[in-house]
Formats: structure tokens, sequence, C-alpha cells
């Protein structure tokens, strides 16, 4: 896996309009919190327990067309989950994975806020809310 900050992650998806852009959270940081434009949601753990998705690599590969060499770029909150998402689709095959660094709120400063330090949003990319 390769890990890419925001910059370089939209980067490539603009050189590459055929990468799967996922985001990993949960429905409700998905839908609440925002998202990076153009991002597919599937989460990888979801409720309030945190209850892990077992469909998580077979909704990825059907988004890919089952291609395994098709670019993937993961995107979380923080940059945490998306690693583990990613590890899940080498596991099953993936060869073109990319975790966004820092992802789309970014890491917590030194008040325990997120946002300020780096992240997608403070990158000032592409999102929207819904």
């Amino acid at each position: 896996m390769e890990h890419l900050l925001p910059r370089q992650a939209w980067d490539l998806l603009q050189r590459e309009p055929e990468a799967l852009f996922i985001d990993c959270r949960t429905d409700a940081e998905f839908f609440f919190v925002g998202h990076a434009s153009g991002s597919m949601h599937v989460a990888m753990y979801d409720g309030l327990d945190w209850t892990p998705n077992p469909h998580f690599v077979a909704e990825v590969r059907k988004l890919s067309g089952h291609s395994l060499g098709r670019p993937v770029v993961i995107i979380c909150r923080s940059g945490r989950r998306s690693v583990e998402a990613g590890e899940a689709l080498e596991a099953a095959g993936f060869s073109r994975v990319y975790n966004v660094l820092h992802g789309f709120e970014g890491e917590l400063d030194e008040h325990r806020r997120r946002g300020r330090l780096n992240g997608w949003r403070f990158e000032g990319l592409p999102w929207e809310q819904t």
C-alpha cells in the first residue's frame, strides 16, 4: 500500500479517472460530517459499537468491476482505519491500494480538535455534505 498526502491523492484521482475513491468511515461520519467529492461510501465499521462490515472487500470488489488491478484510494477520518481497509483489500488481491494520510478531518491538535493541522478539508480539496 502506498501512502499519499491529501493533495497527492487528489492529483492521482485526476490523473487516473478509473480509480475508485472509497470513504471507509461510518454512515454518520460520511453523511453528517461531510465527505470528499467523488468518494463512494463503503463502511469498514459501522454502528455505535463499531461493528466490522463483513462485506467490505466484496462491496469494493463489486465497485471495481472485479478488477484487482484497478487503483483504489481509501480515506477515513484521520488515516488510520483506511490503513486497515487497505490491508484487507491487499489481502484479497488488490494490487494498487493507496491510503490518504491524515484522512478527511486530519489529526488532533493540542486542543484535541481536528481540521486545524492537516487532512482533506484542511487542504481545501473538494468536499460536500449531504
